[in-house]
């Protein structure tokens, strides 16, 4: 197995290993992870021939390899796997329209195949399709409805393996006023079904008020526009909370929120995001994502704001170079992709971050630095696409946008996004985007299959300065993955290292505005309920994430899918997975690698493959 060196994390091996390195004719790895930081520099970089020739160029790889190699920014999984690679192909995120045709309906699918094979996630919105049973002149037969074709997107990307490395990612949205939206929210409430898709439910700011005026709300046929049918808006909204507590999904994204962030309204509307639902796009748009490590970008015990600004602009050059150098899976993609530039610059490490500056994650303190940090990102993000507007030309729909006249130039349409980074986050060995610790313990199974018991090293090495770090603690860790298991803890340190099902909900949306707050596009962030939780905790959650202003929300209550992202122990009658280390298998602990929705992830472990 390859051995990582700085950067990548001491569980990296085998996950560079079998999607990141370039192989040679005979599938066998031809590189090595610093090889492959320098293959992405160097092809990213070629972009600069265009505006300062070989010389800015031979500067700027230099600059963006020790960009990666100190540890500061990881782009996101496509440019690593792709750039300088035959296929070419570096954005994560796409949107396809679908529209209410047949043969509308199979060009989405040919065109999703594509994208998945080069590497990329997609997102759809299926409120344009006519509802089931609604007349199809042509044939003078019935529609089947969006749910019922929805599962051909999902049996194609069972089919397609992104990129031979990674496999598919879906994002399904159904607007609420479409007349199935009662089939669509409970379409996931079936084992099995549309296992290649992650589902959201898109509701107006109009929607929210009728549910909380007790008010009906009208289904709109989309073939038509005519009112078919009225339901009471509180019902509709109690089917969304019971559903979303019962299996994790849908998930809300509010449209009237996505849309007034929408620089380019003349472009049209945003009806639909990528797989993780932080990134909102036009039809046929795609973004390049990247990250900030913000646990490496710490000075005399504070967030070092020199370092990471200057991080934030030569990110935002890296990000648009590739832009620039992309070779977009489809003609409709480049000309979309090329009216806006999208980027979206983000983090990912907060967690060791908060913990590096003794601040609980669930503080006030750490959502007002967290909101910090973020603001001072993107002010340099644009600062740096504004100055890359005024040399090498704004984006081409910037005249018309909502940011002109505030900027006199503009690169990019957006800047900002903070994605999941599972990966990635995997692979630069630190926590999740702006997620807190899921556990503080996992098991992992080596290729020999011995059994090693992982924990945090931050937290283990709390424990072993106050003496705590005996074999009665460590046991009683590695059963619960939480820090109160471990016997004469202090109280602060306890909270400090509080996990995701520790912290309460209102906090966790407390981090995710502070965020949204200074953040272009979306933010990803799930919040977590302990599987205790009733359904009354997911109607909160979800009237104050609209009420904060965010762009959309997830809940996910622990135990409500027979398989999850995370896992802290089995749930009851499930036992552990075999020690196996093989294709297939998790490369961090051995246990079975599952698509459930937009990731491809571990159930035992918490290893995740959504970028």
């Amino acid at each position: 197995m390859i051995e990582p060196s700085f950067p990548f994390g001491p569980n990296s091996g085998l996950v560079l290993e079998r999607r990141y390195l370039a192989r040679d004719g005979e599938g066998r790895v031809a590189e090595t992870p610093p090889q492959m930081l320098e293959r992405v520099a160097r092809a990213v970089a070629q972009a600069e021939e265009n505006w300062g020739g070989a010389a800015e160029a031979r500067a700027m790889e230099k600059a963006f390899l020790r960009l990666m190699a100190d540890g500061l920014f990881l782009p996101n999984s496509p440019t690593l796997m792709n750039a300088g690679r035959e296929l070419g192909q570096l954005s994560a995120c796409f949107v396809i329209p679908v529209a209410d045709s047949l043969e509308g309906i199979f060009d989405a699918v040919k065109e999703t195949a594509l994208i998945h094979k080069s590497g990329g996630g997609t997102g759809f919105s299926f409120s344009r399709l006519r509802p089931s049973g609604d007349m199809v002149a042509s044939t003078h037969g019935v529609s089947s409805g969006p749910v019922s074709f929805m599962q051909v997107f999902d049996v194609a990307t069972e089919a397609v393996k992104q990129g031979g490395t990674r496999r598919g990612a879906n994002m399904g949205m159904l607007a609420v006023s479409h007349p199935d939206i009662e089939t669509f929210i409970r379409a996931k409430s079936r084992p099995g079904f549309l296992e290649n898709f992650n589902i959201s439910v898109m509701a107006p700011d109009a929607f929210m008020a009728a549910a909380a005026a007790g008010e009906d709300w009208p289904l709109v046929n989309p073939r038509h526009g005519q009112v078919v049918r009225r339901v009471p808006a509180a019902e509709l909204f109690k089917l969304l909370v019971d559903t979303a507590h019962a299996s994790g999904e849908p998930g809300l994204a509010f449209y009237d929120a996505i849309n007034r962030a929408n620089p380019t309204p003349q472009l049209g509307d945003m009806e639909a995001t990528n797989p993780c639902g932080e990134q909102p796009l036009l039809p046929h748009e795609s973004c390049n994502l990247g990250s900030l490590v913000l646990p490496r970008l710490i000075k005399n015990g504070q967030p070092d704001y020199a370092a990471l600004e200057e991080a934030a602009a030569l990110a935002v050059r890296f990000l648009d170079d590739v832009v620039q150098i992309n070779r977009f899976p489809l003609p409709a993609v480049t000309k979309a992709t090329g009216l806006t530039r999208k980027i979206g610059l983000g983090v990912m490490g907060l967690a060791d971050l908060l913990v590096d500056l003794g601040l609980p994650y669930a503080s006030p303190q750490a959502v007002e630095l967290g909101g910090r940090i973020m603001q001072h990102l993107h002010q340099a993000a644009r600062a740096a696409s504004a100055e890359l507007g005024r040399l090498r030309g704004d984006f081409p729909a910037f005249a018309q946008s909502r940011l002109w006249p505030n900027y006199p130039h503009m690169r990019n349409a957006t800047v900002t996004t903070v994605a999941p980074t599972g990966t990635l986050s995997l692979l630069m060995g630190c926590s999740s985007g702006i997620e807190p610790y899921f556990a503080l313990a996992y098991t992992r199974r080596v290729l020999e299959g011995q059994e090693l018991v992982e924990l945090n090293p931050r937290f283990l090495a709390r424990l072993e300065r106050l003496g705590l770090a005996g074999e009665d603690n460590r046991r009683a860790l590695a059963k619960s993955g939480r820090a109160g298991a471990v016997s004469g803890l202090p109280a602060d340190m306890a909270e400090l290292f509080a996990t995701a099902h520790e912290i309460a909900p209102e906090r966790h949306l407390a981090m995710q505005a502070a965020f949204q707050a200074h953040t272009d596009n979306g933010v990803s962030k799930t919040i977590n309920l302990p599987a205790e939780a009733g359904p009354g905790q997911v109607r909160t959650a979800f009237l104050e994430a609209h009420r904060l202003g965010l762009k959309g929300v997830t809940v996910f209550r622990h135990g409500s899918r027979g398989r999850q992202v995370l896992e802290l122990l089995p749930l009851p009658g499930q036992t552990p997975p075999p020690k196996v280390s093989a294709p297939g298998h998790c490369p961090r602990c051995g246990g079975l690698l599952t698509t459930d929705g937009s990731c491809l992830s571990c159930s035992w472990c918490g290893a995740s493959g959504c970028e």
